[in-house]
């Protein structure tokens, strides 16, 4: 366990965004893996299929995932304050609304499955590799949704290394199951699907079990899985804002997936690499947002506000230096990198993969502030700002993907999102200016603070 209430701000920020960094990577090493299997052995056709519903799967799945990162901010809070009661609940609760949440939205989705990929202008050759794939990913998602509520819960407390170990240990398994079940068994699309799920339950027991064993603090008993309805609305209220904030945001990307599926399969290739790549780029971003909204749940609930606004300006300042190493690469080696990527020849899919990449590294800084600034502001409480941001993204998003699409093709595309994340930073930096909390003195002292200010 890791306490984030005492000590130097970003030496604390580091040390617990590391562990977090190297489960990114690996998660995106398999993701990658997977794009290039799928590429390699069953050709761009089946290529185009998944990456039709990465918008969708970014969705759904990230709903889930952001639902029960909210509720691991209150578990933070409650560890914060050194409230093993309040810890418990919300663990119970965490666990139990996760579940059904999750279970409800897998039989929607799937029942929904083809109609939301003809509304998204899917191309009727895609449909039936699209829905094989995907329906499997749906039904297997409970998995990844409780893996991430053990890794959350983790987190909260401080622990960040034991869920990089089981993520490691899933990416490789997730790597090796591909290749036997696409290539030496040829089970076609849904073979990848197939390795995903697995690895991701694999994933959850493995953590699960970790997390009972060690921690006993997040071992509930059966009179805390009566949920109370204020353990119920503070869960709630906060999963909610968090797991809404990543859906606006991937909701916009939906329709955009839909003026893209427009665009023809060569299109649809170069979009899900710029796409994929873009995920390594932006790695440091959503590891930094994670690490700021437990470092502030943390000393928020201990009182301790002031220590926030030192610790966001550092990471801040950190992320973007690595902005302009993404910068750098993306002018040297973006041909490089698409091709690596999807084992493509075609000219057309590498360029149109390139300058989406080249274009979106120029506006790097902004996405580090949004990002950064609506975690921290989660963890303080702040649960309508973030809100209100990701909702600016929705409608740009929207407004291109069905008015500037028409008249400018891809290129709309390509220059939505530095567009957007001007308009989106500004309600943020508005609110951080006018909120008391950022500017004030602790609430009470810290004992045996070394706070290195």
């Amino acid at each position: 366990m890791k306490d984030l209430t005492q000590g130097k701000p970003l030496k604390l920020i580091l040390q617990f965004a590391l562990p977090i960094m190297l489960g990114n990577i690996f998660q995106l090493f398999y993701s990658l893996a997977d794009t290039r299997i799928v590429g390699s052995y069953l050709g761009e056709q089946a290529l185009a299929a998944v990456g039709v519903t990465s918008s969708l799967n970014s969705m759904i799945v990230g709903f889930l995932i952001g639902l029960t990162n909210g509720f691991a901010i209150i578990t933070a809070r409650g560890f914060g304050a050194k409230d093993e009661a309040h810890i418990r609940r919300a663990v119970a609760g965490t666990f139990m609304l996760g579940l059904a949440t999750s279970l409800v939205l897998t039989a929607a989705s799937v029942l929904f499955l083809p109609g939301i990929l003809r509304l998204l202008h899917t191309e009727e050759n895609l449909i039936p590799l699209a829905v094989r794939y995907f329906r499997i990913i749906l039904f297997g998602m409970t998995a990844a949704m409780l893996y991430n509520v053990c890794a959350g819960l983790l987190r909260a407390i401080g622990d960040t290394v034991a869920p990089l170990v089981f993520l490691v240990i899933s990416a490789l398994l997730n790597v090796g199951l591909d290749l036997l079940f696409v290539r030496v068994f040829a089970f076609g699309v849904e073979g990848a699907a197939i390795a995903t799920v697995l690895s991701q339950i694999i994933a959850f027991a493995a953590c699960f079990c970790y997390l009972w064993k060690r921690y006993p603090i997040l071992r509930v008993q059966r009179k805390e899985c009566r949920l109370s309805p204020e353990t119920v609305k503070e869960l709630y209220t906060t999963g909610l804002s968090v797991g809404l904030m990543g859906c606006l945001v991937n909701i916009g990307s939906v329709a955009l997936q839909g003026a893209i599926n427009g665009f023809g399969e060569h299109t649809i290739v170069a979009h899900t690499a710029a796409r994929k790549i873009t995920e390594l780029f932006m790695l440091p971003f959503a590891v930094f947002g994670t690490t700021m909204a437990t470092f502030s749940g943390q000393n928020m609930g201990a009182g301790r506000p002031d220590r926030i606004k030192k610790g966001l300006i550092q990471a801040i300042l950190l992320v973007w230096g690595w902005c302009l190493l993404m910068l750098l690469i993306a002018y040297l080696a973006a041909p490089w990198l698409v091709r690596a990527v999807t084992a493509t020849k075609e000219t057309d899919i590498i360029e149109t993969a390139a300058l989406y990449l080249r274009v979106n590294t120029l506006f790097y800084a902004v996405p580090t502030v949004i990002c950064l600034a609506r975690n921290t502001m989660q963890g303080m409480g702040d649960s309508i700002t973030p809100l209100v941001s990701s909702g600016v993204e929705l409608v740009g998003k929207v407004l291109i993907a069905v008015v500037f699409s028409n008249y400018f093709g891809y290129m709309a595309v390509i220059w939505s999102e530095p567009v957007i994340w001007i308009l989106m930073v500004i309600p943020l930096l508005v609110q951080l200016i006018r909120n008391p909390l950022m500017h004030g003195q602790p609430e009470r002292a810290a004992v045996g603070a070394d706070e290195g200010r």
